[in-house]
C-alpha cells in the first residue's frame, strides 16, 4: 500500500421573442391551474424519493457473538511461523496449506483463485487468491478482505544490508489474515441468513517502492475476473491492523469511493467505544481497494495509515517495509476493537426480504 476547483459558469441575457410574452400572458391568466401542475410534479417526485428502499439496514445490537482477541494473536502467531511469506518462497508454499486447510474448517465452500505473473528479471510468480463462501447460494453478500502475502525486500530499513532480504510480516499481511480467520470460525458457529465471502490477495506487496503496477496483484486479477452475477454491496479490506498504538482515520480512497460505508463502520465503532477509530479523514492511500473500487466492488479500506514510511512520532511505530515488523509491536487490545467493530456490523446487518 502506498500514499497518494470549482468551474466559472456564465450565462448570455435571454432576448425575448413575441412568442416568449404570448407564454407570460398564458401563465397570467391561468396562474391557479399553473401552481397546480407544479405542485403535481413537486409532490410526485417527494413520493418517489421516500418509497425508495435500501437494500439492507443496520440495527446496532448489543449484543453479538464474541471475537477472540487471543485466537486472533495465535493466528498471527501461526502465520509468521512459516517465515516470510514472499511469492515463490518455502513459507509462501506453508502457510497456502495452512491458510486454504483452516478455512475449510468452518466452511465447506473454500478454493483457490491461481495464476501466473511475470514478475522482476522475468521471475515467473506462482500466486493464489484464496477464497472462503459462507451462504454461497445467496444473493445478500458482503466480503472482507486481506492480504496474506509479504514483501519480498525489506527496502525501508536503515541496514543496508537488510534491504533485499524479506520482511516478516507480522502486522503488514497476518494481522487482517488473523482478524479474517477468527471470523470464519466466529462465522461457522453464529451462521448468519445472508452471504459473506472471505478473500484472501496474493502478491500485494511484490512492487519496487512506488512501481504501483506491480503491487496488489491479487486484487487486480480477482477483479478482473469477477463473475458477471458476483454483485456484493460491500467489502471491507483490513491491512495493518494490528499495532498496540493504532490509529484508524477514514482512508480517503474509502470516502471518495464509499462514504456511506465509512460511515457506517466508523459510526458502529464510536457506539461501541472502539477508540483506536478516529473520525478524521486521513491521506489516500493505494490498496487492494483501489482496484476492487475501480471494477465496481464497493469497497473501504481500515489501515493504520500513520505506519507508511516515517510518519510517526513513535520512533518504534516506523518499521512499514522492514524486518522489525515482528510480533512485539503487535496488541491484542487493537485486534480485540478491529474484530467487535467487524462483529456488531456482521450481525446487526439487516437485509430486506425483497433481496433476501
Amino acid at each position: 500500500m502506498l500514499k497518494m476547483n470549482s468551474g466559472l459558469h456564465s450565462e448570455k441575457g435571454r432576448i425575448f421573442h413575441k412568442k416568449d410574452y404570448l407564454v407570460l400572458d398564458f401563465i397570467k391568466k391561468n396562474f391557479l391551474l399553473f401552481l397546480i401542475i407544479i405542485f403535481t410534479f413537486y409532490s410526485c417526485g417527494k413520493e418517489q424519493k421516500v418509497r425508495v428502499e435500501q437494500p439492507y439496514t443496520v440495527i446496532l445490537k448489543s449484543k453479538v457473538p464474541a471475537f477472540n482477541a487471543d485466537e486472533a494473536y495465535k493466528y498471527i502467531e501461526d502465520q509468521i511461523a512459516f517465515g516470510p511469506r514472499n511469492p515463490n518462497s518455502e513459507g509462501h508454499q506453508k502457510a497456502l496449506h495452512f491458510l486454504e486447510n483452516e478455512l475449510r474448517k468452518y466452511t465447506n465452500t473454500v478454493y483457490l483463485q491461481n495464476f501466473v505473473y511475470t514478475g522482476y528479471n522475468n521471475e515467473r510468480l506462482d500466486l493464489s487468491n484464496i477464497i472462503a463462501k459462507f451462504n454461497p447460494e445467496s444473493k445478500n453478500r458482503i466480503f472482507f478482505c486481506a492480504h496474506w502475502d509479504t514483501r519480498p525486500r525489506s527496502d525501508q530499513d536503515k541496514d543496508p544490508a537488510l534491504i533485499n532480504k524479506p520482511i516478516l510480516g507480522t502486522n503488514d499481511g497476518a494481522s487482517g489474515v488473523a482478524v479474517i480467520l477468527e471470523l470464519a470460525r466466529i462465522l461457522k458457529e453464529n451462521p448468519v441468513n445472508y452471504g459473506i465471502d472471505l478473500i484472501l490477495f496474493d502478491g500485494e506487496d511484490y512492487g519496487k517502492e512506488s512501481d504501483l503496477s506491480n503491487y496488489f496483484l491479487g486484487s487486480k486479477y480477482f477483479a478482473a475476473n469477477i463473475e458477471p452475477d458476483y454483485k456484493p454491496y460491500f467489502g471491507i479490506l483490513l491491512d495493518m491492523v494490528g499495532d498496540k498504538q493504532a490509529v484508524f482515520l477514514k482512508e480517503g480512497s474509502s470516502v471518495q469511493y464509499a462514504s456511506d460505508i465509512v460511515n457506517m463502520v466508523w459510526n458502529i465503532a464510536k457506539e461501541i467505544n472502539a477508540t483506536d477509530f478516529n473520525m478524521q479523514e486521513g491521506s489516500a492511500i493505494a490498496d487492494d481497494h483501489v482496484p476492487l473500487n475501480q471494477a465496481g466492488l464497493k469497497s473501504i479500506d481500515i489501515i493504520d495509515q500513520e505506519l507508511i514510511g516515517d510518519n510517526s512520532p513513535n520512533k518504534r511505530r516506523n518499521y512499514w517495509h522492514t524486518s522489525h515488523d515482528t510480533i512485539d509491536n503487535i496488541g491484542k487490545e487493537t485486534l480485540q476493537q478491529v474484530g467487535d467493530v467487524l462483529t456488531h456490523l456482521i450481525y446487526s446487518l439487516e437485509f430486506s426480504k425483497k433481496n433476501s
